[in-house]
């Protein structure tokens, strides 16, 4: 079906290209509404001579969002990556395939990307030829020409809109049920904890399912770059950091909201990606009084979080010493979380570890099994 809307829509094209120009001497505004006029008749003329769902596929194009239309509605795809007009891939349960639709020009697909700059409020330049922002339900993330040397790419990653549960998160086999009290046990008792994992191995989800075990009379401050995380009741708040490509505003980072977050009276501090400099003071405060607080890190494994958590303090204190570091850390971090995906790509519970003790070479992790608990 999408070569013969293709056929219809080039044909289209051809014609739009062939309206005159200013061809009664109108004004600016007079010519382009009669343009559009014109353009509008070409389509109905077009459109009414095929079946409801080429109509329905070419208005898409047209006016919408062409083939991400239907991607965009189905929430059982989780991200849509956009490699050019013609490579659109759809990751479901954790793997890609190919979208079996595509843009039908070069310039329906600029077309598209420019309306969804627009209404994700974020624009690319010669000078800042990348943007992050928040489209409906997806997190954005959009790459330049500039620097992929070819077309414009896109990612959408959808974000649900219900927020995970651990029962939810058990229902689709991410952990058995006998470790549900463990969970509990961990924000009961007020211990400190980051959850880590690759990209895409549900860290976030499982963040706002630890939200959701607090109770309803504590003030969380929950800190990002881009909003994902749900508040988990009316007396929370969130911190967003905020960087203009335009360089009108000044940015705001992480290190920033955080220490603004500390005379907010927090009952806990959440961050929703411990990524720089902002480490140092993150862990300060755990250390220092704000504990049952917890947020994600990127990394494969326990062993490696705590070696890069250790690289990040150093970007926020370069003037500590290893050993002040890691003292730093055992003070204030009481578990480990990690979340990573299997050989079917379906998310799950790697493994929660306990910091025992800080040896000579390095932090003594212990496995957190069922009988322990």
């Amino acid at each position: 079906m999408n070569l013969e809307v293709k056929a219809i829509y080039d044909r289209l094209q051809d014609e739009i290209s062939k309206l005159p120009l200013n061809e009664f001497l109108l004004s600016p505004e007079e010519e382009q509404s009669l343009r559009s006029q014109k353009i509008e008749g070409l389509i109905q003329k077009h459109i009414n001579l095929v079946p409801p769902q080429i109509q329905k596929r070419l208005r898409d194009e047209l006016d919408f969002w062409g083939p991400l239309q239907e991607p965009m509605a189905d929430e059982s795809i989780s991200e849509i990556i956009v490699n050019g007009p013609q490579s659109i891939w759809l990751e479901r349960q954790g793997k890609l395939e190919r979208h079996t639709d595509f843009f039908f020009s070069d310039l329906s697909f600029r077309n598209c990307m420019d309306r969804l700059c627009h209404e994700a409020r974020t624009h690319l330049t010669v000078e800042n030829p990348f943007s992050e922002g928040r489209f409906r339900e997806f997190r954005v993330t959009l790459i330049g020409t500039e620097l992929t040397g070819s077309d414009m790419h896109l990612s959408l990653r959808r974000h649900p809109k219900n927020p995970w549960t651990f029962e939810r998160l058990q229902q689709h086999q991410w952990c058995s049920p006998q470790m549900l009290p463990l969970f509990q046990k961990i924000i009961t008792e007020r211990k400190n904890f980051l959850v880590i994992g690759p990209t895409g191995s549900g860290k976030t989800s499982v963040l706002n399912s630890f939200l959701g075990l607090l109770p309803a009379q504590e003030r969380v401050v929950v800190i990002e770059d881009t909003s994902e995380i749900a508040l988990p009741n009316q007396a929370s708040m969130k911190l967003l950091t905020r960087d203009d490509p335009q360089g009108i505003l000044s940015s705001i980072d992480q290190t920033q909201l955080l220490k603004r977050s500390l005379r907010l009276r927090p009952d806990r501090l959440v961050m929703g990606e411990v990524r720089g400099a902002e480490a140092k003071d993150f862990l300060m405060a755990l250390a220092t009084g704000h504990a049952g607080s917890f947020g994600t890190l990127h990394a494969q494994n326990a062993a490696q979080a705590l070696i890069r958590l250790e690289m990040l303090i150093q970007m926020g204190a370069a003037q500590w010493g290893l050993s002040a570091i890691r003292r730093l850390i055992q003070l204030s971090l009481d578990y480990v979380i990690v979340a990573g995906r299997n050989s079917n790509g379906q998310r799950e519970l790697q493994g929660i570890y306990r910091l025992c003790s800080l040896e000579d070479h390095g932090f003594l992790l212990e496995a957190v099994t069922e009988k322990d608990f």
